[in-house]
This record gives C-alpha cells, structure tokens and sequence, in this order.
C-alpha cells in the first residue's frame, strides 16, 4: 500500500482519547463493590533463544512467550509508562544483533543467559515501534498518547521509562502512522544522510541506488530525483522495476536477477559513469560499480544485505578497491545514529514532502505478533515490496480514525 495525505481524515484529540479510554475500560474488570480491580493484561512477546551465526533466523533461535502485565498503581515506576504496541519496524540490522558476535555493523548482541532454567531470563527482541500510552506515571504522558520508540520490544504491552520515549506522534497532522517508522523513520533518516549529507546529491548527476525498492532504496532515489539527479536503481523482480518506475519516479530500473552479468548492465545504464551510488547491497554488485564510478564520486555504504547471513569469510571480497585511489573516490560508512544532529533537519524537510505529496511510501504490512519471524524472513526473499512492517493489534478500533492508505 502507498501512504498519501488525505485531507478530512483527523480526529480530535478530546475524542481520540476518549477512544482510548472506551478501549482500556473494556480490558479491565469490576470489582464486586462496583470499583476497577487492577487491570491485568495477557500479552506475547519475542525472545532470543540462541545466536544464529549464519543463514536466516528460525524458530531454533527466536521464539514467542507470553506473559503479564499489571497496571495497577503500585505496579508501575514513577517516571514509566505502560504501552499497547500498534505498529513494529522489521530492519535488516536487527540481523547482526543475532549472530553472537560482533563484526560488520558492530551492533550489541540480545543478550542469552546461557545458565538460565527459565526462558523469561533470555533478553526480549527490541526494535522501532509505535504504541499507544494505556497507563502514565509521568505526567508529560497521558493515556492515549500515541509514542515512538526506537527500543520497544517485540511485544503486544509493556512497561518502560518514559525517557526512552523519542516523540509523540500528532494523529491529527495528516500523515499515516506507518510513516512514523518509514519516511520519517530509520529508512527515511538512513536514505537522506545518504544522498543529501554524504552523497550531496545535486542537478545532473548520475545516482545509482542498489536494493532499491526497499525500505531505504524507495526513499533515496525520489529525494535524489527531487534534487535533479538522474536515478536509475536496481531490484529484485520485474514487478518491483515497474515500481521504481511508476510509483517512485525513477529514470530507469534493472532486475539483478535478469542482468547477472552487473559490469554488463551498468555499462548499459549508465554510459557516461555514476556519480553516487548508495550501497544497499555490499559484494559483487560494488565490485562492478566501482569500474563505473566517476572521478570524485561518492559511495555511501548504508548497508550490505547480501551478506548479513554469512561469516566473514564466507563473504564475497571486493577486487578492484585500486579504483578508489585512482579515482579519487570517497566511500564511507555510516550509521543514523552519528547523524542525530541532523535528524530535525531531516524531519522538516521530510514532513513537508510527505505533506505536499512530494514524497510517497510503501509498506509490506504482516498482521499480528505472531507474524514476526516470517517478516524478518522476508527481508532476507526479495519477496517485499516497500518497507516492512507489523500491525500488532487487528481491526484496533483506533484505526479507523487515522489518514486511510491510498494507491498512487
């Protein structure tokens, strides 16, 4: 589905909450002198069972629990708040945090208690999220806030500090919550350092964008486009060209499945060089464009999928790093999170892009909690179209009163 604004679709916030509310009453029960008991709730949540080094993680390595949580009074810290989980981000990187080790992108691992008797001691999977404030002990929040946090479990509740809490989402302004955790999420932030801090994206270059009907891939190539490059991209499947072209504005598109032989196709795509390539993709595909890149071009390395499930020494080796030195070529590495001081920057200009129907996104959508090994999975299939993302909660009542999707 593609997200655009649509206009008439905002709620009050005075009956936004007063759904909430209707919501929490239906999941508490009276007491037998007509007063609320302390409202206990029954949810599932993910957990790392043992580290998988290689290939894509099975249900060897993650598993579903369930637990509870009481929202009584004294349950809960001051300064905490308990969340009802609504949408969960599914990211390549979570990957490296389950292969044991570090290396590659150098994230911490979920911890194991390898001594435990008990699964409740191995560390619960964590991850972008939005949910809904069902009980506040902080009085910035209120019952009905709907929260970002890029650390809330894989989970269906939870309680956890308020100060872990990054924004509060305006369910009047327009935009679709999905794309909290896509074009103004970790996607969107990942693609725009890419092509406008380090790419430095400008009229008439050349921009070559790998896995790029992707979660990141989809947004890079249109603020590319928006700056006056000439993209061109590559996918995974022939429907997925016909979306970077259609949907998302690209000059052209290669299936890399179809043209195995990349030197090949990008001697075809782009006669005169590339400019800027933002590396999805790692292996042989930046071994080829580096016999394509320009004198003084830049290649920013957002990620290498194809080699998350391997070993290093089962990764594919680059040949031809010599280019670098010959061409006077930047390549460098990077992570959002040493870009944070441009995130407001990001947010604005992103905002007002999504507001005008500047910039639109697209999302693979699994339904319910159970559904996150498969999502994870799929990352790794060419299977997806867009950004992936769950639905933790089904026909939320609360979701019917949000801006709709709606086809490009």
């Amino acid at each position: 589905m593609y997200f655009k604004r649509q206009s008439g679709e905002s709620i009050s916030n005075r009956f936004y909450k007063k759904v909430c509310r209707a919501i929490l009453t239906e999941q508490s029960t009276m007491a037998g002198d007509g007063t609320e008991k302390a409202t206990v709730i029954e949810g599932k949540e993910w957990y790392m069972a043992a580290y998988a080094p290689q290939g894509v993680p099975s249900s060897d390595h993650l598993k579903l629990r369930t637990v509870t949580i009481s929202l009584a009074d004294d349950s809960i810290p001051d300064g905490h708040v308990a969340v009802e989980l609504l949408w969960i981000s599914v990211d390549p990187y979570l990957r490296s945090r389950m292969t044991g080790h570090q290396d590659g992108l150098y994230m911490p691992q979920f911890k194991i208690d390898e001594s435990a008797l008990k699964c409740m001691l191995m560390q619960v999977l964590v991850a972008f999220g939005v949910g809904r404030v069902i009980k506040s002990k902080d009085s910035r929040y209120s019952e009905g806030d709907i929260v970002l946090n890029p650390y809330f479990p894989i989970a269906e509740y939870c309680v956890m500090p308020s100060d872990s809490l990054i924004r509060k989402i305006d369910v009047t302004a327009g935009i679709a919550i999905p794309d909290y955790l896509n074009a103004l999420g970790a996607p969107g932030f990942a693609a725009w350092v890419g092509i406008v801090v380090l790419g430095e994206a400008k009229p008439g270059l050349n921009v070559f964008v790998s896995a790029a009907a992707g979660g990141v891939g989809m947004f890079a190539g249109q603020l590319a486009k928006l700056r006056g490059c000439r993209v061109i991209g590559s996918t995974g499947s022939d429907d997925k060209v016909k979306l970077l072209k259609e949907a998302f504005g690209y000059d052209d598109a290669f299936n890399y499945k179809r043209e195995t032989d990349y030197d090949a196709a990008l001697s075809k795509y782009f006669p005169n060089g590339i400019d800027v390539y933002l590396d999805n993709v790692g292996g042989k595909m930046l071994e080829a464009v580096l016999n394509h890149i320009n004198i003084g071009g830049r290649i920013p390395l957002c990620g290498m999928i194809s080699e998350y499930n391997k070993t290093w020494k089962e990764r594919d080796g680059v040949r031809n790093l010599l280019n670098l030195v010959g061409k006077n070529v930047r390549m460098e590495g990077f992570l959002v999170g040493s870009y944070l001081n441009r995130f407001q920057d990001f947010l604005k200009e992103m905002e007002d892009y999504l507001l005008q129907g500047k910039i639109i996104s697209k999302t693979k959508t699994y339904n319910g909690i159970d559904s996150f090994l498969e999502s994870l999975g799929s990352l790794f299939s060419s299977t997806n179209n867009g950004k992936v993302v769950i639905q933790v909660k089904v026909n939320d009542i609360y979701t019917k009163f949000l801006p709709k999707p709606s086809l490009s």
